[in-house]
């Protein structure tokens, strides 16, 4: 250890000492990933019909768009996903990331951190005021399923350009080892606003209170549709057709219904449930081998479902980069740690 970083050391112990509770909290840093071009036959972005966009990939139907939430408390998990996107990708220039960041949050310092782990990335930040939706929300079964930014995906359609008429949205929890594009093409078919994998095994009743399915109304919601369980945290959405549909209102409607009577104990899933379930084109499950986190209360460990994968989702309490940390991680924690960027502190470049 050198002189210089052994002083170092001690200054800030010193500065800790005297003042523990004011003490800056360690900022996370991220390396540098790798550059990841297109191959040969990637077509050329060049089809923007709008002259407002600062790229025409921002605006081009060529482009694959993929949506992500930022924050701080998951940003090191946004930060994987990006890169198992580009990694995979057979155009990986061809990606364009719309990032909505909360109106509280520290944006500049988001933005910043995205920049310094991809600089050749094109990618947006969006800025969520999430006054309209504070309240709406109910308390749920986990204080984290809370968060109001749990529900900037059922406003995609208001805070990203009209020009982008569809988009894939990803939770920051997961890591994909495929490419992004064959999931952006899936066909949705005439008049259907979303697909996402299907569970048609699982205890849809479960979703929603007795109350919901005691009420004579109510209970009729999905009398003429085969409704299945969907997790909300993979789905590629047409934008078009929600904005044409007034989707977000819908979502509200039931969000208010909510606050009158408690219909449901699950955070954002519920409405996308209420005004989707039974009407989504199904995606093979390879696209979200989800539940990796565990239960919303304890987190254990799982295994994969059975068949191929495409992308593998923590969704649950456990979080794989949190897991690590405390020197407890699941085996499938280990697909993970790959793709984590994490610079460690006082890492010396070799």
């Amino acid at each position: 250890m050198s002189q210089h970083l052994l002083l170092l050391l001690i200054l800030l112990s010193l500065l800790l000492l005297h003042n523990p509770i004011s003490a800056s909290p360690i900022i996370q840093k991220f390396k540098e990933a790798p550059q990841f071009y297109n191959s040969a036959d990637c077509p050329p972005i060049d089809d923007s019909d709008d002259d407002v966009a600062a790229k025409p990939i921002f605006c081009s139907r060529r482009a694959v768009h993929v949506a992500m939430t930022l924050d701080a408390a998951y940003i090191r998990g946004s930060v994987a996903a990006v890169l198992s996107v580009l990694q995979h990708s057979s155009c990986p220039e061809n990606i364009v990331f719309h990032f909505v960041a909360s109106a509280s949050a520290d944006a500049s310092s988001l933005r910043a951190t995205i920049s310094s782990s991809f600089p050749y990335l094109d990618f947006t930040v969006y800025v969520f005021n999430v006054s309209s939706v504070s309240r709406l929300i109910s308390s749920s079964i986990r204080s984290a399923l809370d968060c109001p930014l749990n529900y900037a995906r059922s406003y995609l359609a208001d805070l990203l350009p009209p020009c982008v008429r569809r988009v894939v949205y990803l939770d920051s929890d997961l890591i994909l080892v495929d490419d992004i594009a064959k999931l952006a093409a899936t066909d949705l078919g005439r008049d259907s606003v979303l697909a996402a994998p299907e569970y048609c095994n699982a205890n849809f009743t479960s979703y929603f209170t007795s109350t919901f399915w005691s009420n004579p109304t109510l209970s009729l919601t999905f009398v003429d549709r085969k409704a299945c369980y969907f997790n909300t945290g993979v789905m590629v959405i047409d934008l078009s057709r929600w904005r044409e549909g007034a989707y977000t209102s819908r979502i509200e409607e039931w969000m208010a219904m909510q606050k009158r009577m408690r219909i449901y104990e699950l955070g954002s899933l519920p409405p996308f449930l209420l005004v989707f379930a039974g009407l989504i084109k199904p995606v093979n499950h390879r696209w979200n081998q989800h539940g990796l986190g565990g239960d919303n209360f304890r987190g254990l460990c799982r295994d994969l479902h059975p068949g191929p994968v495409s992308l593998l989702h923590w969704s649950g309490k456990g979080k794989p980069w949190a897991r690590l940390d405390a020197g407890r991680p699941c085996p499938l924690d280990a697909l993970w740690a790959p793709y984590d960027l994490l610079q460690t502190p006082f890492a010396l470049d070799s």
